[in-house]
């Protein structure tokens, strides 16, 4: 038995063997929930309807898929062009602390000037955090996976100093985070009354962005070009480096937004524990839609749901919410080979 390219893969491959692999992720995931004493059928539809049994329940779900949504947007653009940008959280943080370092007072503007300045504010320092490691990467060839992963831990420790130190709140007592940013500097809600923000629409608009660029504009070719083959591309006459560093810029500005939107959208400030692995949830994301920015949105919604369904879930099956992470994680692997499956068959000999 052996693996054998397609010389032409069909189309509706491309939608089967997806549809299979989430398939196959649940059925090991209602195994799981068997061997642990509980009812697969009972689990599931209650996973369902924690994630969209109700309005409380959709709109739970929409406002955890925003920051995903822009994580896997990050993710899906870089790795399109071979940038392997492991560091989404990193950027994510830097663009909260630009949004909480410009948002409590500083810029003394009127909402509908001080929500654009800070959300380019919030891009700027996430591409720029990526900018690092991109810039080792195509002047000396150092490995953008470890730089990227590395930096997530520095970030993480730049920003409990911070909070410890310039931006941490006098009146938290004692808590380490920073002030609240001002009320101009907050994005309405959509629903009164519920957590949904209007940072869901941003994302939204973030997808179709993206995908105009990926399919309508030189650059999404030379993305493509290069994540195919930079020593075609550079011989085609594409200046690959400059491709690598616009492709960071887009990648780490659209991570930067998500620290934007959970501040100025949800929180209202920076904690520590602001985002609990939206950056590394975002590469599942991404991986899971194929890198097709509107494919991500759909996955984002998915994973938002499975984790808002599990909590729900384990208080009223008592099983364990962590079989979220077990679902997520073997839909992501069944996705990898699903995608190999589209590229090549098995040859019996």
């Amino acid at each position: 038995m052996r693996l054998e390219p397609r010389s032409a893969p069909a189309p509706a491959l491309s939608i089967v063997y997806p549809a299979l692999a989430i398939l196959a992720a649940m059925v090991f995931a209602g195994i799981l929930v068997a061997l642990g004493g509980a009812s697969p059928f009972s689990v599931f539809t209650l996973v369902l309807k924690g994630a969209a049994g109700s309005q409380f329940a959709i709109v739970e779900t929409l406002t955890r898929a925003t920051p995903l949504i822009f994580t896997g947007l990050a993710a899906a653009v870089a790795f399109r062009a071979k940038l392997w940008n492991i560091g989404a959280e990193a950027q994510l943080y830097i663009g909260a602390v630009m949004t909480v370092v410009l948002g409590t007072g500083l810029l003394p503007l009127p909402w509908p000037l001080l929500i654009p300045v800070l959300m380019i504010a919030a891009m700027l320092g996430g591409a720029l955090t990526l900018m690092g490691p991109t810039l080792l990467k195509v002047r000396f060839g150092v490995d953008e996976v470890v730089t990227t992963l590395l930096l997530n831990f520095i970030v993480i420790l730049f920003v409990s100093m911070l909070l410890e130190g310039p931006l941490k709140d006098p009146m938290g007592l004692g808590w380490p985070q920073s002030p609240k940013v001002v009320a101009d500097a907050q994005l309405p809600r959509l629903i009164q009354g519920k957590r949904l923000h209007f940072g869901f629409l941003v994302a939204l608009a973030c997808a179709l962005i993206v995908w105009f660029i990926n399919t309508r504009t030189t650059h999404g070719y030379e993305m493509k070009a290069v994540g195919y083959n930079p020593n075609a591309a550079r011989f085609a006459g594409m200046p690959v480096d400059l491709v690598m560093v616009k492709t960071a810029i887009l990648s780490g500005g659209i991570a930067g937004l998500a620290g934007f939107s959970e501040v100025a959208g949800l929180k209202g400030n920076l904690t520590l524990d602001l985002s609990p692995g939206f950056g590394y949830a975002g590469i599942v994301v991404a991986m899971l839609a194929l890198l097709h920015p509107l494919g991500v949105v759909v996955a984002a919604i998915f994973v938002a749901g499975v984790f808002v369904g599990a909590d729900a879930m384990s208080r009223s099956a008592g099983v364990p919410s962590y079989i979220a992470q077990v679902m997520v994680a073997a839909s992501l692997l069944c996705m990898v080979v699903a995608v190999m499956f589209t590229r090549f068959r098995l040859r019996w000999r």
